[in-house]
């Protein structure tokens, strides 16, 4: 319980307890004065009867504003689901645009790749084929020099023929 209640329910106690020990002074009778007319009654249960009145005028309030709180509560609790509905909602938007945006960018950065792979294929053909044509070029010019010193050789046999081959290959 609260504490306001707890109190509320001590002060009534209390009340009802001095009520019963002066019930006699509450139930005597006197004349009252309402200011149009007089009336003959008990001021003690005048008084209590005004007493027990704000009392539940005072309770039906507090309830009412509980009541009220609670509805107010309730809505604030289902809007503040709706919106936290929408927020995970768009999060989830915001993360699916992001998966989409990032398997662009990594199929471009693929592209890129491939296409850089393809310019690196066609330079290293294209490096291969002048390396090939050097190397065609340097074997006829080494076929051209052995033909040269084939016939230097031949001719120099031709001419001396009783000298033996090593001679002919000293400078």
């Amino acid at each position: 319980m609260r504490i306001r209640t707890l109190l509320l329910l001590i002060a009534i106690v209390l009340v009802a307890g001095f009520v019963a020990l002066n019930v006699d002074e509450f139930t005597r009778v006197s004349v009252l004065n309402l200011g149009f007319t007089t009336i003959s009654v008990s001021l003690g249960l005048v008084m209590l009867a005004l007493l027990i009145a704000a009392t539940v005028i005072f309770l039906a309030s507090t309830l009412y504003m509980q009541s009220k709180n609670m509805m107010e509560s309730r809505t604030l609790s289902r809007e503040l689901t709706t919106q936290r509905e929408l927020a995970d909602k768009a999060e989830a938007s915001r993360f699916t645009e992001l998966r989409a945006y990032l398997e662009e960018q990594t199929l471009a950065a693929q592209r890129r790749e491939s296409a850089l792979g393809t310019v690196l294929a066609d330079r290293f053909a294209q490096q291969q084929q002048v390396l090939l044509a050097r190397l065609e070029q340097s074997d006829n010019t080494l076929a051209a020099h052995m033909g040269q010193l084939e016939e230097r050789l031949m001719l120099k046999r031709v001419m001396t023929p009783d000298a033996p081959i090593d001679d002919h290959f000293k400078p």
